[in-house]
């Protein structure tokens, strides 16, 4: 848990600027270099550069996804960073928007439409468990060559 906050406090830092800004383009997924490089990112952009961050701290790439939610506050589109202790349990969210690492059963303003790994695209059933519905991302699958050409 703490590698979990730390890694979301110091990250949330970044400064925040939306896409449309920043890339004259309406969904952009930076990688973490280009995150870092500018020094600016969005939504996506954070979610990214955690996942990055805890698979190199040592996380299981299978118990961290990409997260597509509907903020219903702002009553946008959003993405946070999901990690699954248990695979029964529901996942903590690390979110730009939040300096604390929640359950998600704590996060009310979130309604998660996909959870994104490299094992798939994941939503939950009606009794709360991980189905897989489709076996790639195309966006996600793009991201990873992308990071992949920049090491």
């Amino acid at each position: 848990m703490k590698q979990l906050t730390k890694t979301n406090l110091y990250l949330n830092k970044l400064e925040y600027k939306d896409d449309k800004l920043n890339n004259n383009k309406s969904d952009h997924w930076a990688t973490p270099k280009e995150f870092l490089t500018c020094g600016f990112g969005d939504c996506e952009d954070y979610a990214i550069i955690k996942y990055f961050t805890l698979l190199k701290l040592g996380f299981e790439s299978d118990k961290l996804f990409i997260t597509l939610a509907y903020d219903t506050l702002s009553k946008r589109n959003h993405m946070v960073l999901s990690y699954f202790i248990e695979d029964s349990k529901p996942p903590l969210i690390l979110d730009n928007l939040s300096l604390e690492v929640l359950n998600l059963t704590k996060r009310d303003d979130l309604i998660i439409t996909a959870f994104i790994n490299t094992k798939g695209v994941y939503r939950f059933n009606d009794s709360g468990k991980l189905t897989k519905t489709k076996y790639n991302s195309k966006k996600f699958k793009g991201l990873l060559k992308r990071v992949q050409m920049e090491s």
